[in-house]
């Protein structure tokens, strides 16, 4: 069963990680709940979940999901998890990026002449970072799906599983 990696640090959107978590389990994939380190994590609600392994750890992936919330600032700053993102989206692999999670983007150095979107207060970080910003729900520019919030969801992931299933 092929792994799809989901990264998730603390303050993490608890809809942007179970969302796609489960969606991911529905198409067949296994996900793989990835970290700086691998250790329980919490949600702005409060509500908490364990990553099965660190970015550090992090096997071959099908694909890549970052979820938003605040845990973008805390996974941009690990340099294993830019690593990581970079890793897949070298290899071509689906990666997608919700609400903030662009910030991962920008600091992965993958934003550059890409058509991106995002939470609407990340936009000049995006624009800045030399991305072509769509004020749109979602946008995919060849591997690469991002979406503007929680309410995309299901646009978010239907694309991401295009991407998939090739």
């Amino acid at each position: 069963m092929e792994r799809i990696g989901i990264l998730l640090a603390d303050l993490f959107d608890e809809r942007e990680f179970l969302y796609p978590y489960y969606r991911v389990q529905e198409a067949g994939y296994r996900p793989l709940v990835i970290g700086p380190e691998a250790r329980e994590y919490r949600a702005k609600s409060g509500f908490a979940w364990k990553a099965d392994l660190s970015a550090k750890e992090a096997p071959e992936l099908g694909g890549l999901l970052i979820p938003g919330g605040f845990a973008p600032d805390y996974l941009r700053r690990s340099p294993e998890v830019l690593s990581l993102v970079r890793r897949v989206a070298g290899e071509g692999k689906p990666l997608g990026a919700i609400c903030h999670a662009g910030w991962v983007l920008i600091s992965a150095g993958l934003v550059r002449g890409r058509r991106v979107t995002g939470f609407r207060s990340i936009r000049d970080d995006l624009t800045n970072a030399g991305g072509l910003y769509r004020e749109e729900g979602v946008v995919v520019d060849g591997n690469l799906v991002t979406a503007q919030g929680p309410q995309d969801l299901p646009g978010f992931m239907r694309a991401f599983l295009e991407l998939l299933q090739g």
